[in-house]
């Protein structure tokens, strides 16, 4: 019953929003276009996993409302350019689901997770091949965010043995690229030193990817939430007495970091 209830309002969403983009719609939404709404997409699904994060389910729920949102209004631009509808969008993902999961709809068995990761990655080279994809790295999202690109280009590299042997390998190569970095510092060339930067940060990446622990943006992203307690620790304790950080100096702020180290283990 619930899924009747779902589609009758999938439905109504799509008159809605057809509505607002028709010659009386509204005169925003009408001017839209891909392009345009590619930072929307990506603020709203930035604010679907904070609240993932906060096991925020009224926020998850709107959230994901306001992605699916976006996925009707961009099938509309699409559709009313004839190029494709929201019911080949369905259609499709129905279709690669049922070609992904042979051990479900298929004659495939799958005994746990590990299986199932194998059995889609075959059907997804199978997919690849139809498509005559001869450059390996050209399923990896240009869009991605940096280290998270970083990382599948990796993955990819390392599929056909193009790794390192062991973590301290890495740490050596990273050593080697902030000996690079310092050098270029010295020199003053400007593009040296960003190309230099660029390298070490790539060369951690591969470190967090060949753990197998968490992701480096995930690393990074606990590393920033650190950084921003640590510093509203800061600024708190210089509120307390009567300062701000504009007036305070690098000495009293060092000092603080320091205690907040300790007291926000």
């Amino acid at each position: 019953m619930s899924h009747l209830k779902s589609i009758e309002n999938l439905k109504l969403l799509l008159e809605v929003v057809a509505r607002l983009r028709s010659p009386d719609g509204c005169p925003w939404d009408k001017e839209q276009t891909h392009a345009s709404l590619k930072p929307f997409l990506i603020e709203e699904t930035a604010e679907f996993l904070d609240a993932v994060d906060d096991c925020d389910d009224e926020g998850m729920c709107e959230e994901l409302g306001d992605i699916l949102l976006h996925i009707v209004f961009h099938a509309d631009i699409a559709e009313k350019e004839g190029r494709f509808s929201f019911d080949d969008i369905t259609f499709h993902i129905k279709e690669k689901l049922i070609r992904r999961h042979p051990h479900v709809f298929g004659e495939e068995t799958a005994e746990n997770p590990d299986d199932v990761l194998v059995i889609w990655q075959n059907a997804k080279n199978k997919e690849k091949k139809s498509q005559d994809r001869t450059d390996r790295f050209a399923g990896i999202p240009r869009h991605l965010p940096a280290l998270q690109r970083a990382e599948e280009y990796q993955k990819k590299a390392a599929k056909v043995g193009f790794d390192w042997e062991c973590q301290n390998d890495i740490v050596d190569k990273i050593t080697e690229e902030l000996h690079e970095l310092k050098e270029a510092l010295k020199s003053g060339n400007e593009k040296n030193i960003d190309e230099e930067i660029g390298d070490l940060l790539f060369a951690v990446t591969n470190l967090s990817r060949f753990r197998k622990r968490a992701a480096a943006e995930e690393l990074l992203a606990a590393a920033i939430t650190k950084f921003r307690d640590r510093f509203r620790f800061i600024e708190n304790e210089l509120n307390k007495n009567g300062k701000k950080t504009e007036s305070a100096t690098i000495e009293e702020m060092e000092a603080l970091w320091n205690l907040a180290k300790k007291e926000l283990l």
